[in-house]
């Protein structure tokens, strides 16, 4: 392929998904795929996709910050297991061939995507919450349900965000600025402990992964700028839609 229109692809797949994950979550949807079409295999196309995803979600992370307000009691905790998991997720992608897992993912977005819509009334049901000072029952319910998402999140990562803001609204949090916060922090925790991961094992492929990282930067930073001037019920419709869209997409391509 020219290597000016591989430029152009991954530069336009890193500015999209970078401003995906900054907003929805799924950026791995468009950048991963673009890799994997310009030459880069499997494994190391996911590691890639993970380095340059994890600057973007820094970059929306500082977008972000003024709505970081969580308590201590709930962060911490959410950070360690995040750690854990991110570390786990991608010493097992390295170890094992990515097509087994990937059976999975269809299933984990469907739930996901109905987990997010219809979250508040599971947290009505449920009587928990994370507001305030959560109670130890809440803050184990997140961390069991963040440990799986950090695995994941090293594993592979596409649609991560979803699984994260799948929680938030099933633990009681509404305001989408916030989770969209919590969310960037956790992803960043999570996709640089892969990334710590990958670089010793050296399966990085790096003049591919700069130019994809410089297009996250652009399209994490603006989109997570510009998406707190939106009501959030439109960004909520984003969410769904992505999340819905990302179902589909691996329902179609696990079972074709």
């Amino acid at each position: 392929m020219n290597p000016l229109l591989t430029g152009i692809i991954l530069f336009s797949a890193g500015m999209l998904g970078g401003a995906l994950n900054a907003v929805a979550g799924g950026g791995s949807f468009v950048a991963f795929p673009a890799l994997l079409f310009t030459g880069v295999p499997a494994i190391s196309a996911n590691a890639t996709n993970t380095i340059s995803l994890w600057v973007g979600v820094n970059a929306s992370a500082r977008a972000y910050r003024k709505h970081l307000n969580i308590s201590r009691r709930l962060l911490i905790p959410l950070l360690v297991v995040s750690v854990a998991g991110g570390l786990l997720g991608a010493f097992v992608l390295i170890r094992t061939p990515a097509h087994t897992f990937l059976r999975t993912i269809p299933w984990m977005m469907l739930g996901a995507t109905l987990l997010f819509m219809f979250g508040n009334r599971l947290t009505r049901y449920l009587a928990i919450s994370v507001s305030g000072e959560p109670r130890w029952s809440a803050i184990a319910a997140a961390c069991g349900f963040e440990l799986l998402v950090a695995i994941y999140g090293g594993y592979f990562g596409g649609g991560m965000g979803i699984l994260t803001l799948a929680m938030l609204a099933a633990l009681g949090m509404n305001d989408i600025n916030a989770m969209n916060a919590l969310k960037t922090t956790l992803g960043s925790v999570i996709n640089g402990m892969a990334t710590l991961t990958f670089l010793l094992a050296g399966v990085v492929y790096w003049r591919q992964g700069v130019v994809m990282t410089a297009g996250a930067i652009v399209g994490g930073y603006a989109s997570a700028h510009y998406a707190q001037k939106l009501p959030q019920s439109w960004i909520r419709r984003v969410v769904i839609l992505t999340s819905l869209s990302m179902t589909i997409y691996f329902f179609y391509r696990s079972y074709h």
